[in-house]
Order: C-alpha cells, then sequence, then structure tokens
C-alpha cells in the first residue's frame, strides 16, 4: 500500500507539471520528515552524490558535443559516409544511420546526435525523393544510437549508481550498439528498394578522398576518446576532457568552423544541460534515501523474485515497466529511479549488472522515441519542423527493431558481454 501511494504521489506531481527533480527531491523530503528520519539526510545525500569525480565526465561530453554540434562536424561525417554508400539502395538512409553511429561514438548523447546528423540529413534525403515520415523516424532513432554506442551519459549515471565499472559498460555497449546500428541499416535499405526512393550517383575516386580527409580529424577524436579508455590510458572523466580539447582544435583551428558566439552558445547549452541533470541526479538521491529507509526497493525486490520465477518473464516485466515509466519521465530520470528497485532481482535472478545495465539502456533509447515525452522526437521535430504525430508514427518501425535488438540480447547475453569479459 505505501509503494501504491507513493508512487501515486510521484506520478501526480510529474502530471500536474512539476519538474522532475523537484517532484523527486520534495517527496524524498516529505517520506523523510514524516517518517520521523532527520531532514538533514537531504543535504548530505546531495553532497555524496554531487562529490563523484565519474560525474565530471557529463559536463564535458556534453562541452565536446556542442562543439562538435556548434562546429558543423556533423556535415563532413555526412558528406563522407554519403560518398561511401550513398549509391547502395537505401543508401542515404544507411549513410545517416552510419553518422549517427560515428557522432555517438564522439559525443554520448543521443540529443546531440540526433540535432547534429538531423540538421544535414533531413533536407538531403527529403530532397531526393525518401518519404518524409520515414526520415523523421530514422533520425529519432538514430540519435538513440548517441546512449548505446560509447561514451555513454547514461551509462556513466547507472554507472555511479550501481558502483560498477564505466568501462566495462561502454565495452559491452559496443556489441547491441553495432547491432542496433546493422538492424537500421538493414530495415531502411529493404524499405527504400520497395518504395522505390532514390539513391545518389557514385562518388568518384576523389570525391571520396576529399569527403574523407575533410571527416578524418573528427574520426580520429572518435578513436582518441574510444581508445584512450578501452586502453586505460586515461578514465572516461580524463576522456571527455581530453575530448572537449580536441573538439575546439578540430572546430576552431583545423576547420575553422567555430566562432567565438558559437563556443559561448555550446558552453551555455552545456551548462544550462548539466544544470537540470545534476538537479535530476541530486532529487533522484534524495527520493531514493527515502524509499531505501522505507525499505521500498528491498519489498518489490522480494515481490518479484517470488512472483516471478521464470527470467523470460522478468526480463518482459522490466521492459514493460520502463516503458510505461517512459510514458511521463526522461532518460536519466528512469535510470536514477528504476535501477535500485529492479537491480537486486535482476541479480538475484543470475543476470550480471553490466548486462543488465545494457538492457536498460536499450529500454531508455526506446523511451527517447515514445510520445510524449521521447526527447528526440521532439529534437527532429524541431529541427524538421514537422509535427509530433508525423515524427512519431515515422518511429514506430524502428522502435520495434529495438525491441527486437533487446530480445536478441537475452537469447545471446555474449553480444554484450564477451567484449569486456572474454576479449
Amino acid at each position: 500500500m505505501t509503494v501504491f501511494l507513493i508512487l501515486l504521489a510521484l506520478f501526480g506531481l510529474l502530471l500536474i507539471g512539476v519538474p522532475v527533480a523537484f517532484a523527486l527531491g520534495g517527496l524524498g523530503l516529505s517520506l523523510l520528515i514524516f517518517g520521523g528520519f532527520s531532514p538533514l539526510m537531504a543535504p548530505q545525500a546531495v553532497l555524496s552524490t554531487l562529490d563523484g569525480f565519474i560525474l565530471l565526465a557529463v559536463p564535458l561530453f556534453l562541452l565536446m558535443s556542442n562543439v562538435l554540434l556548434k562546429g558543423g562536424v556533423g556535415r563532413d561525417l555526412y558528406a563522407a559516409v554519403q560518398a561511401w554508400v550513398g549509391h547502395w539502395p537505401g543508401g542515404l538512409a544507411v549513410a545517416t544511420v552510419i553518422s549517427c553511429g560515428l557522432f555517438a561514438a564522439i559525443s554520448g548523447s543521443s540529443v546531440a546526435t540526433a540535432a547534429t546528423i538531423g540538421t544535414v540529413a533531413i533536407p538531403e534525403m527529403i530532397n531526393r525523393g525518401y518519404e518524409r515520415r520515414f526520415v523523421y523516424g530514422l533520425l529519432a532513432a538514430g540519435g538513440t544510437l548517441g546512449i548505446l554506442i560509447p561514451p555513454s551519459i547514461p551509462m556513466i549515471v547507472y554507472g555511479f549508481v550501481t558502483e560498477e565499472s564505466v568501462i566495462a559498460l561502454f565495452l559491452a555497449g559496443v556489441g547491441p550498439g553495432l547491432a542496433l546500428l546493422v538492424l537500421f541499416s538493414g530495415y531502411s535499405m529493404i524499405y527504400a528498394s520497395m518504395k522505390g526512393m532514390g539513391r545518389s550517383e557514385k562518388a568518384s575516386g576523389a570525391e571520396r578522398r576529399a569527403a574523407t580527409l575533410r571527416a578524418l580529424p573528427s574520426m580520429a577524436l572518435a578513436a582518441v576518446v574510444v581508445a584512450g579508455i578501452y586502453s586505460g590510458a586515461f578514465t572516461p572523466t580524463e576522456a571527455a576532457a581530453i575530448g572537449f580539447a580536441f573538439a575546439v582544435v578540430i572546430t576552431a583551428f583545423i576547420l575553422r568552423t567555430l566562432t567565438w558566439k558559437a563556443f559561448w552558445e555550446a558552453a551555455m547549452d552545456s551548462m544550462a544541460t548539466t544544470v537540470a541533470i545534476l538537479l535530476i541526479i541530486a532529487g533522484a538521491k534524495v527520493f531514493g534515501k527515502a524509499i531505501t529507509l522505507y525499505r521500498i526497493p528491498q519489498d518489490i525486490s522480494a515481490f518479484i523474485s517470488e512472483a516471478v520465477s521464470s527470467p523470460v518473464m522478468f526480463v518482459l516485466l522490466v521492459a514493460a515497466i520502463l516503458v510505461v515509466m517512459g510514458l511521463v519521465l526522461e532518460a536519466l530520470s528512469m535510470v536514477l529511479i528504476m535501477t535500485p528497485v529492479l537491480l537486486p532481482a535482476a541479480m538475484g535472478l543470475g543476470f550480471d549488472p553490466i548486462w543488465f545495465g545494457v538492457f536498460m539502456v536499450i529500454m531508455v533509447e526506446a523511451a527517447l522515441i515514445t510520445p510524449p515525452v521521447g526527447l528526440n522526437l521532439y529534437v527532429i521535430q524541431a529541427v524538421a519542423r514537422a509535427t509530433l504525430g508525423d515524427v512519431a508514427r515515422g518511429a514506430i518501425p524502428f522502435l520495434v527493431l529495438m525491441f527486437l535488438c533487446a530480445a536478441l540480447l537475452y537469447l545471446v547475453p555474449d553480444l554484450a558481454l564477451y567484449i569486456p569479459f572474454k576479449l
């Protein structure tokens, strides 16, 4: 009964428009006070949370992705990939997906990926005869690769909450991220062939070389960040700082596309997003502290363990819970709220916490293209000046592919676990 009342209060606050951070923090503080606990636990929880070194990676990755966005790097990446695959059936769509994957390997942000590649790809694809809804859905879904292909801000937060290795989580995201990229590309090629949608002329060798050289600094940046993290040369936080510095050098001095005004806008956008994220993390920590003292995660975990004995049923239940939560919560809130509740039950059924983190991120990806709170839908709506209904309908086939990827991950756990633990 207590669990039901707390969840009802939380959803009630969200539905009347209270910001997520204040709904979580305010409700958590109220639970502490009415439960007879010291309200001083709230500021202590906030201070202990925001003091984490790993969280420094969040503003740094945001700075890097916003600098690259303002510096027009997405245009160069898209042109380079298009030069190589644009003449395939559905070649522009495949180029879009691969460009999203490449930018995801740099930025760690789904919104930045969708906005950066969408700005370039949407007019190009529509001018070549691709259906508008298909284009909108492709870009909204392609942007979600930003939080699965490492680096990934939600994975950083998941690792912070669970105290699991962020590097292991990043490595675990590689296989499912590539699988989703292949699924998106394969569907795009089949759909474009069936609909007879246009393809580009095959680029000449000189055009390919010129486009590749233009995009080479950005691809080198991705290689430095990824290789540095995986080799242990530097931590994810250090990688984000190095990536930001390289992004400034590339856009300001090599490509000469970043102006002082654009840099200032990138810094302000990053600051605003960072404040919003840290407020949500702080509010979620207070809420998490309160429900832990009420033993709600333990009770829910025990209930799930008793009621659901089959791993398949547990995975389906978790997927359903996260999809429903995604209707009213954004990505980080879902990770922060649901991880302490679901992870103990998952581990009790024998699921690896790294595997479970990747599974949660795939479900969070689905939430990013699920109305009414799917952020990527709004990003594409703004970039394309389209209706939300058109974007959402275009994203439905890709939502199905995400569920297919989640099923594949369950059937083949090594898709996530092979690289971090067996290579």
